[in-house]
């Protein structure tokens, strides 16, 4: 659990944890606090297109040195073994996840709800055009 009180923050607790992903990938990702609680991480271990997918993503606001407030967004950076770096904007509002690619409002997001129990979140990745593919996880630990 974050140590601190930023709420949206706080709100991503639900995704600590263990999760099985299916839909058009296939694996694990955990999701873990670094010390202090500013910074959500997500490991990555997925196989997805015939290919192997392992990065690490690092969730929280954005505060450039010497910034006295942080982001009003949750962002993102994600990096790969492929030397991939791709940037999310994160939001949690009651049991819809959505996270946005690049920015907020990007047209390119994936949206997932969880379930009652928070064992699962069912939803999919949506493309500008019509694009997109169903990814969902199950909390395994």
């Amino acid at each position: 659990m974050t140590e601190h009180n930023d709420p949206k923050l706080k709100a991503l607790d639900r995704l600590v944890g263990t999760w099985k992903v299916t839909g058009a990938g296939s694996g694990t990702v955990t999701y873990r606090w670094m010390e202090g609680g500013h910074f959500l991480i997500q490991d990555v271990d997925l196989t997805q297109e015939g290919g192997t997918v392992k990065g690490t993503e690092f969730i929280g606001r954005k505060r450039p040195y010497g910034a006295e407030a942080p982001s009003e967004d949750v962002h993102s950076w994600y990096f790969d073994s492929d030397g991939s770096t791709l940037a999310y904007v994160y939001e949690l509002e009651g049991d819809i996840l959505t996270i946005w690619a690049h920015k907020k409002d990007s047209g390119a997001y994936y949206r997932g709800t969880f379930s009652a129990d928070g064992a699962t979140v069912t939803g999919a990745w949506v493309y500008p055009g019509g694009g997109g593919y169903e990814s969902n996880m199950t909390r395994v630990g």
